[in-house]
């Protein structure tokens, strides 16, 4: 059974920055508290014309470039996302398209700031099973679609980009490759971290746009105490399911929130800050996308060196969970 590895990375971020400052100008907050309770300086934001497909297409190819690999030569689409540009047809589709690739299967997955692990974990069956050798997987947000400009306590830490990578199978003599994935989830706990219009629960309505119901709502503190603790618990079941001891990873890549839950996962895990890797101060929350863009950024700084233990995991709306360790 072949084993999957991640063979490139690639990532793209709006043009336009919003910086902390800029939101001074907008609701009641300021630069001070908002980088010492989130670690967040400034964050990118997609123009009104720029869709998911869009910020997403530009992160593959930077993928395919640095894998030497054209879109014609994909096997697969898979896009996590919970901004995507149409609810059907789904965004993996609008990317086929705007690729100029036909008959190349494109899904999106649907699991908030945790799409990245389930799409990595998706991706790993396929390639393992056979049935497909080059994918790309992209995670991809423009949150700032969805975010409500007049709520202070949600506006200040979202952000818009895209990361992807291009999975393929090691050759039988390499070391590298996805070693385990742990999922999970809980449904009772969905309304921590919501979007409560738009869907068949809540279809759009003049009632739903005036009491603001399609943009992101989050009870903060809640999702803070659980993430930290159910982040813990999913790296420690994907760590020893690789074999891999806590002391032996040497990188680690969370998802992208606050910069407190970030140093208090590293600690917890005994990792130290060297080889934690952040980026949520350049790019605040971005949700699906934010640790396809850290492990690019990781990748093009060169922090990751062939061999190396990489633990990437994430927790978000669902509530969702997932952890992923991997040799470099």
């Amino acid at each position: 059974m072949p084993r999957a590895k991640i063979v490139s990375t690639g990532s793209f971020l709006p043009e336009k920055v919003m910086t902390n400052h800029d939101l001074e100008e907008i609701v009641e907050t300021s630069d001070e508290w908002i980088t010492k309770r989130t670690g967040i300086k400034k964050r990118h934001v997609a123009s009104e014309d720029q869709a998911a497909s869009d910020l997403a297409v530009n992160a593959i190819n930077n993928a395919l470039e640095q894998a030497g690999l054209k879109a014609k030569d994909l096997d697969l689409i898979l896009v996590a996302t919970v901004t995507p540009d149409t609810d059907f047809p789904s965004t993996g589709c609008w990317i086929q398209k705007k690729l100029k690739i036909k008959n190349t299967p494109a899904f999106d997955i649907s699991a908030a700031c945790s799409g990245f692990i389930y799409g990595l974990t998706t991706a790993r069956s396929f390639i393992e099973s056979g049935l497909y050798e080059n994918i790309a997987l992209v995670g991809v947000e423009t949150l700032s679609k969805i975010t409500n400009w007049d709520d202070r306590s949600t506006c200040v830490l979202l952000g818009d980009g895209a990361g992807a990578v291009i999975l393929g199978p090691a050759n039988e003599d390499e070391k590298s490759g996805i070693l385990s994935s742990y999922l999970g989830a809980d449904g009772s706990k969905g309304e921590l971290l919501i979007k409560r219009a738009g869907g068949s629960l809540n279809p759009t309505t003049q009632e739903t746009l005036d009491n603001d119901m399609h943009y992101l709502e989050m009870q903060g503190r809640e999702v803070f105490k659980q993430a930290v603790r159910v982040m813990k618990r999913s790296s420690i079941k994907a760590l020893k399911t690789a074999g891999i001891e806590e002391k032996d990873i040497d990188l680690l890549i969370t998802h992208q929130a606050n910069i407190r839950i970030i140093n208090s996962l590293g600690k917890r895990l005994h990792v130290p800050d060297k080889n934690v890797h952040v980026t949520v101060d350049e790019h605040a929350n971005t949700s699906s996308a934010s640790i396809p863009l850290a492990l690019d950024d990781a990748n093009r700084k060169g922090k990751l060196t062939r061999g190396d233990n990489v633990l990437l995991t994430a927790f978000g709306g669902g509530l969702t969970w997932g952890s992923v360790v991997l040799r470099w």
